[in-house]
C-alpha cells in the first residue's frame, strides 16, 4: 500500500500577533506581547500533516525578500515538500496581523495576502502530476476563484478527493459553487452559515447546516465551534465532538491545525467521528502552544492529549 500522500494549495504568510497584558483600550496604545511566526491556512495545515508523518507538498507563493526566505526555511523544516512554491519580487509576501484581548480571544486581524494572485489556474495545471496523485489535495480560500475552479477540476478528473477550508467569510462564496464537487468542507460557524445559508449560531442549528451542506453535495461537512468544539454531518450520520479544556495561549492556527488532523484521519482510513475526535485533540495542543504550529505534534501526541 502506498503512502498516503496530500497537496496543499494555498497561502503562506508571516503572522504577527499581539497579546494584551491587560483589557484593550481604543485608541491608545495597549502594553503586551508581540510574537511572529510562519503562518498563512494552506502552509499551517501542511506543516500539521506534516508532522503527523504524512507526505506532504504545499503549492504557494512567497515574496523574493527575507520574510519569503524565512517562510521557506520554517516550512521546509517542518518536514513540507516547497520545491514547487513560486518565489517572485512581484509582491511582497503574504502577512497576517492579528490582535487578541488578555484573555486570548481575538478582537482585529487583516491580512495581506495579495501575492497569491500568482497562484494561476496556469501554475495549478503545470504541477497536476502531483495533484492527481495525491491521496487528497485540500485547498483555502486564498486562491482566486478561477485557481480554486482548476484545482478541483484538475483533482476531479483524476478521482482525487478535495477538502477546502474557506479561511474567511469574505472569502467563502469563492468556494460555494463548487460544494457538489468536494470530499469535505472544513468552515468555522460564521463561513458555514455564507455557504449553507443556515444560521449555526449553537450546535444543533450547526448540524443542520452541516446537513445542509451535504445536501448541496459534500460529501463530508465539519463544522468548528472554537470552545464547543465541532459538528459534522455525512450523508450516512452526523455528530458532535466537544472541545478540550485548556488554557489558550493563542487562537491562532487551532482551526488549521484541527483541518491537518482530520486530513490525516482520512487519507489513514480513519472513520469520521475517529478523525473529528484526532482533530479537536490537536486543535487543544494548538491553543495551548505559543506557536501557530505545535512543533512537538505527533500522532502519540494527539492520542495522549485524548486520555486527558
Amino acid at each position: 500500500m502506498m503512502q498516503p500522500s496530500v497537496v496543499v494549495i494555498g497561502a503562506a504568510s508571516l503572522d504577527m500577533k499581539g497579546r494584551s497584558d491587560m483589557p484593550l483600550v481604543a485608541g491608545t496604545s495597549n502594553p503586551g506581547s508581540i510574537r511572529i511566526s510562519p503562518g498563512g491556512v494552506g502552509r499551517n495545515v501542511a506543516e500539521n500533516l506534516a508532522r503527523l508523518g504524512v507526505s506532504t507538498m504545499l503549492l504557494s507563493a512567497v515574496g523574493d525578500d527575507s520574510v519569503g526566505k524565512y517562510l521557506l526555511d520554517a516550512t521546509n523544516a517542518g518536514g513540507v515538500d516547497v520545491s514547487r512554491l513560486i518565489v517572485s519580487s512581484e509582491f511582497p509576501s503574504a502577512s497576517y496581523l492579528a490582535v487578541v484581548d488578555h484573555n486570548g480571544n481575538p478582537v482585529l486581524s487583516i491580512d495581506d495576502m495579495h501575492i497569491m494572485e500568482l497562484v494561476t489556474p496556469k501554475h495549478i495545471y503545470a504541477n497536476r502530476k502531483w495533484i492527481t496523485g495525491a491521496s487528497m489535495v485540500v485547498l483555502d480560500g486564498n486562491l482566486s476563484p478561477a485557481s480554486i475552479k482548476s484545482a478541483v477540476s484538475v483533482a476531479a478528473k483524476a478521482s482525487v478527493p478535495v477538502c477546502v477550508d474557506p479561511a474567511s467569510v469574505a472569502l467563502s462564496p469563492r468556494v460555494s459553487p463548487h460544494l457538489s464537487q468536494l470530499f469535505m468542507v472544513v468552515p468555522n460557524q460564521a463561513e458555514a452559515e455564507a455557504l449553507s445559508g443556515v444560521p449555526s449560531s449553537d450546535s444543533d442549528q450547526a448540524i443542520a447546516a452541516a446537513q445542509r451542506l451535504v445536501s448541496m453535495g459534500v460529501n463530508t461537512a465539519v463544522i468548528t465551534l472554537a470552545e464547543k468544539g465541532l459538528v459534522y454531518a455525512t450523508s450516512e450520520e452526523t455528530g458532535r465532538v466537544p472541545a478540550m479544556h485548556v488554557e489558550v495561549t493563542d487562537p491562532t492556527g487551532g482551526g488549521d491545525a484541527l483541518t491537518g488532523a482530520l486530513v490525516f484521519g482520512l487519507v489513514n482510513g480513519f472513520s469520521v467521528s475517529e478523525a473529528a475526535r484526532l482533530g479537536v485533540s490537536a486543535a487543544a495542543l494548538t491553543l495551548s502552544s505559543t506557536d501557530t504550529v505545535c512543533p512537538d505534534l505527533s500522532l502519540e501526541r494527539l492520542y495522549d492529549q485524548l486520555m486527558i
